[in-house]
C-alpha cells in the first residue's frame, strides 16, 4: 500500500463520522488547551527475543469522536536499558496510512543506541485505532475541513496527553522531551512543538506547514481537492477554516527550543515550498535537504534515522547539533519518454549530473523497454523536460514527463 496516499473514507463508517460532524465542530478543544487529568495505567512489558524490550500503554484520548477504536491512545516505548536512567525521550509519529510501526521502529533503534528512549504513538484512525471495515489511515482525511480540524486537533492533544503520561514514569527525564514525525507525523510534530513547551526539541522529516496549501496543491489530493471545490471551498476559505490548527504562525514563537528539518527538493506530496515555509518560520532550525521526492528517502532511511537520532542525542547532551552539509540520496525519476527514434515508452532514470540553479539542466542514465539511453535536458516544469536522448540508434530529440520518487 502506498504509505502516503490520501485514502477515501469507507462506506461503512462514513455515515457515522459525518453524522457526528456537528458534534465535532462544537466539541473540539483548542490544541493549546491542557488535556484534563486522567489516571494512567502502568505500562506493561512485552518480551522480545529479536529486539529491545518494549513497553505498551493505552489511555483515553482527550477528544472523543464516538468511534470506539479511535478514542483510545496506544503507545509503544523502547528504553536504552543498558544505560542508567532516567532517560531523555522522544515521541515518534508515523506517516499517513502506516499500517504498522516498522518505519518508526527504525528511528527508535537509533535513539536507543544513543541513550534516548523512543515512544511510538499511534495517530488517530491508524493501526489499532482503525475502525472495523476501514483501512489504516483512510479516515484521517476528508473533504470536510471540520473533520480535518478534528483529526489534527485530536492528534496534537494525544501527543500532549502522552507527555502527561511520560511525566508519571520514573524512567523518563521530564526535562528532556522531544517529538519527531514523518510526513503527516511531521506536520503534527510541528504543531505539538509549537503549543507545548515541554517539547524542547523537534525533528520534522518530510513535513511542512500551510496546511490548506498542502491540501490544495499536493500531488495526491486531487480527488479530495475536487470534492472540496464542489462543496464551495477554495484555498482562501480553507486557510481560514484551518487557521486554529495551522503551525506556521504558532511555531514562530518557539524561540526557546531547537528544530531539525529534513526536506526533499522534488517533493510534490508535501510540496517543497511548504517545507521551506516551515523551515523559515521556526527559530533556531537546522535543516538537511535530500535530492529526492517524497518517497526517495526510503533509499537512505537508515542514514536519515541516524542523523535525526544524532540531533536529539547531541541536543539533549547540551551540545549544538550541526547537520551534514549533504546526505547523498539517488534522484530517481519514473515517467513517460517520447523521442524522435522510438516514440513513446515508459522510462526510469537516475540523475548523474544536475544544475540546481535556475537553468534546470540535468543528465541522467535511463532504462527503457527499448534499451538503455542517456538523457540530457532541461526541466520546464516540475514534471516536464525537453532535451536529447542518446541510445544505440544515435541521438534523438526527446520530451520527458516524470516524477521524482
Amino acid at each position: 500500500m502506498d504509505p502516503f496516499a490520501l485514502l477515501a473514507p469507507s462506506a461503512l463508517w462514513l455515515a457515522t463520522l459525518l453524522g457526528s460532524a456537528d458534534a465535532q465542530r462544537a466539541g473540539v478543544p483548542p490544541i493549546d488547551s491542557t488535556p484534563p487529568a486522567v489516571s494512567f495505567p502502568a505500562w506493561r512489558r512485552v518480551e522480545s527475543l529479536a529486539g529491545p524490550t518494549e513497553y505498551r500503554a493505552s489511555f483515553p484520548s482527550p477528544l472523543t469522536t464516538g468511534v470506539p477504536n479511535n478514542d483510545t491512545v496506544h503507545l509503544s516505548a523502547f528504553l536504552p536499558e543498558a544505560l542508567p536512567g532516567p532517560y531523555p525521550a522522544v515521541v515518534v509519529l508515523h506517516y499517513l496510512g502506516a499500517d504498522d510501526l516498522r518505519p518508526t521502529r527504525l528511528l527508535a533503534e537509533e535513539l536507543n543506541s544513543r541513550g534516548v528512549a523512543a515512544v511510538l504513538l499511534t495517530l488517530p484512525y491508524h493501526i489499532q485505532r482503525t475502525p472495523p471495515g476501514a483501512k489504516s489511515g483512510e479516515l484521517a482525511l476528508s473533504d470536510d475541513p471540520d473533520r480535518i480540524r478534528a483529526v489534527v486537533a485530536q492528534s496534537v492533544l494525544d501527543v500532549r496527553r502522552t507527555l502527561d503520561f511520560l511525566a508519571s514514569r520514573p524512567e523518563i527525564d521530564r526535562d528532556r522531551l522531544g517529538v519527531a514525525g514523518i510526513s503527516l507525523g511531521g506536520v503534527i510534530a510541528s504543531l505539538a512543538y509549537s503549543v507545548d513547551r515541554r517539547l524542547a526539541r523537534t525533528a520534522i522529516v518530510l513535513g511542512g506547514a500551510d496546511l490548506a496549501h498542502i491540501l490544495w496543491h499536493s500531488s495526491l489530493t486531487g480527488p479530495t481537492r475536487e470534492a472540496m471545490r464542489r462543496r464551495g471551498w477554495n484555498l482562501a476559505s480553507l486557510r481560514e477554516r484551518l487557521a486554529d490548527v495551522e503551525p506556521l504562525e504558532r511555531v514562530a514563537a518557539r524561540t526557546d527550543g531547537r528544530a531539525f528539518l529534513v526536506g526533499a527538493r522534488f517533493d510534490t506530496v508535501i510540496p517543497a515550498e511548504d517545507v521551506r515555509k516551515l523551515e523559515e518560520a521556526i527559530p533556531n532550525a537546522a535543516s538537511l535537504w535530500l535530492d529526492t521526492g517524497h518517497y526517495g528517502g526510503v533509499f537512505v532511511q537508515r542514514r536519515v534515522a541516524r542523523t535525526v537520532a544524532e540531533f536529539f542525542s547531541q541536543e539533549f547532551s547540551g551540545r549544538r547539533f550541526s547537520p551534514p552539509s549533504r546526505l547523498y540520496a539517488p534522484t530517481v525519476r519514473v515517467g513517460m519518454l517520447a523521442d524522435s527514434l522510438d516514440g513513446f515508452q515508459v522510462a526510469a532514470s537516475l540523475d548523474l549530473l544536475r544544475d540546481d540553479r535556475s537553468s534546470g539542466w540535468f543528465g541522467a542514465a535511463m532504462a527503457t523497454p527499448g534499451g538503455p539511453k542517456g538523457f540530457l535536458g532541461r526541466r520546464l516544469s516540475e514534471s516536464f523536460s525537453l532535451g536529447l536522448t542518446l541510445g544505440s540508434g544515435g541521438p534523438a530529440a526527446a520530451a520527458l514527463w516524470s516524477i521524482v520518487l
